[in-house]
């Protein structure tokens, strides 16, 4: 959520930053709601100075034995004015609230203008892309020859975009997973198991709600919402806290399957593994000093890329530009790891910087050392990394002449010392 008092005092700053962002909602609801609200406040003083000066009028006019029956109807008059007022204000308030949890946050300077993916800019690029002297097989075909990947059973069981893991392959996906986190926890995050399910004002404290409802799977009988990343309950531990200045930067991590409708994915990557309702996903989530929170992005996008380099497998990052970031994000880095059966890098890590935007809505703030007001801290999200999308791009990078599938070195030990999945007699 972005601070009110810049809404109110540089409405041009705001409106420039949807302009960059090609939002369609405009300043001028925000000044009009405002506007209306300042009216409604200041008529309601006004009558309550009436309202307090016909008070005294009649106790005065009691005191002296005065007829005070008229003041009296004047003051009944005044308060049920009052009171469809103040019940218009809150009305307005509400109207005013709702507006500016639909507001994404502003763009760091740094992040290059453009409307879509392909006003994005790459910025780095990793590893040799590999050649193959056979026919290049996709994900599915691989897992579902060597028996790992069953995709009908999960259509079976769920529905579209479900998948069940045999064997080898639902060890893989272990391996990845033990993998990554013991890097996280090496490199100083501290691993969180929080609640797969979250309530409306948890969803609401990362940007979620009320935007995205519809991507989410909702349990009406409770209102809870099977989170679709563990950004959300992560960032959200220290909702209504103020913090101790020397505690930052929290770093942690956790594992956890998300669930996504994909509601505005229709058609979109139909086969495999790459668009799925359920995956698992180590997620990193910062809280830091707003002194140093982009320091910090660069650190979590270098620990996204890190983990790509230890299972040797090619990528690229690109910064997005204004017009593809997240909602909530000022500046976001994606991390695309290549797929040959594609012929292209795809998504698989994104690490953003939020600034104050979720930590306002979350009300998440710490204390100076110095003492003084207490601030919002910045909040930072990455993924690190999908096993599933990880799992796809082993299959499809390791892939060998005779159907078999070599394992990168990193990940052997966590395999029980599997270096090839060989294809099934």
């Amino acid at each position: 959520m972005l601070d009110l008092k810049l809404l109110q005092k540089n409405p041009e700053v705001v409106a420039a930053a949807l302009a960059k962002r090609h939002s369609k909602l405009s300043v001028q609801t925000f000044e009009e709601l405002d506007g209306r609200r300042r009216a409604l406040l200041a008529e309601v003083e006004t009558l309550k100075a009436e309202r307090n000066r016909a008070s005294g009028e009649v106790a005065r006019l009691k005191r002296e034995g005065g007829n005070a029956e008229a003041r009296i109807a004047e003051l009944s008059t005044l308060s049920a004015r009052i009171a469809a007022l103040d019940g218009e204000t809150e009305a307005v308030k509400a109207e005013l609230a709702d507006w500016m949890l639909t507001v994404p946050n502003i763009p760091d300077a740094s992040v290059p203008e453009g409307a879509d993916e392909r006003d994005n800019v790459e910025v780095r690029r990793w590893g040799t892309v590999p050649t193959f002297d056979f026919p290049i097989r996709p994900h599915w075909e691989l897992g579902a020859a060597l028996g790992g990947l069953d995709f009908e059973r999960g259509v079976k069981l769920a529905g579209s975009r479900f998948a069940v893991s045999w064997g080898w392959a639902a060890r893989l996906e272990r391996a990845l997973m033990n993998f990554y986190l013991d890097v996280h926890q090496a490199e100083g995050r501290i691993e969180i198991a929080p609640p797969l399910m979250v309530n409306r004002k948890t969803m609401t404290g990362t940007g979620q709600l009320p935007k995205f409802e519809e991507d989410l799977f909702r349990l009406e009988a409770w209102d809870f919402f099977l989170i679709p990343t563990a950004e959300v309950p992560l960032t959200n531990l220290h909702s209504d806290e103020i913090l101790e200045e020397a505690a930052l930067p929290l770093r942690y991590c956790a594992q956890t399957p998300c669930f996504r409708s994909e509601a505005g994915a229709a058609g979109k990557d139909t086969r495999g593994l790459i668009r799925q309702h359920q995956f698992t996903k180590v997620e990193m989530v910062y809280l830091a000093h707003p002194d140093e929170s982009f320091d910090r992005l660069e650190e979590m996008r270098r620990s996204a890329e890190g983990l790509l380099e230890r299972l040797e497998l090619p990528y690229r990052t690109i910064v997005l530009c204004s017009g593809d970031m997240g909602f909530s994000a000022c500046k976001t880095y994606d991390v695309e790891v290549w797929l040959p059966a594609q012929n292209t890098y795809r998504e698989i890590s994104s690490c953003s910087n939020c600034g104050d935007f979720q930590a306002r809505r979350a009300n998440i703030r710490f204390r100076p050392k110095g003492g003084g007001k207490p601030e919002f801290v910045h909040t930072l999200n990455g993924s690190g990394l999908p096993t599933g999308r990880s799992l796809v791009a082993v299959l499809e990078n390791g892939q060998q002449k005779d159907g078999s599938i070599r394992i990168p070195g990193a990940l052997v030990p966590y395999m029980g010392g599997v270096e090839v999945i060989e294809p099934r007699a």
